[in-house]
């Protein structure tokens, strides 16, 4: 089964540091409120999809995931 959300630690597994991890997260969610998704307006929920963080990095991250 693939994972179709991600979260700021598999972010950090990829790489990317916890600031910067913590920042898309954060950009994602706005961008899911935005499109009319009110369920991510919450600063407990730390989940967001992968084509969100997907479009906002320019990068297909499925692949990453598959190597691990």
């Amino acid at each position: 089964m693939q994972n179709t959300t991600v979260n700021k630690n598999d972010l950090v597994k990829l790489g990317y540091k916890e600031h910067t991890a913590t920042s898309i997260i954060r950009q994602a969610k706005q961008i899911m409120v935005q499109q009319g998704y009110a369920f991510y307006n919450n600063r407990r929920l730390g989940r967001v999809p992968v084509s969100t963080v997907e479009s906002i990095l320019g990068i297909s991250l499925l692949n990453n995931f598959k190597e691990e």
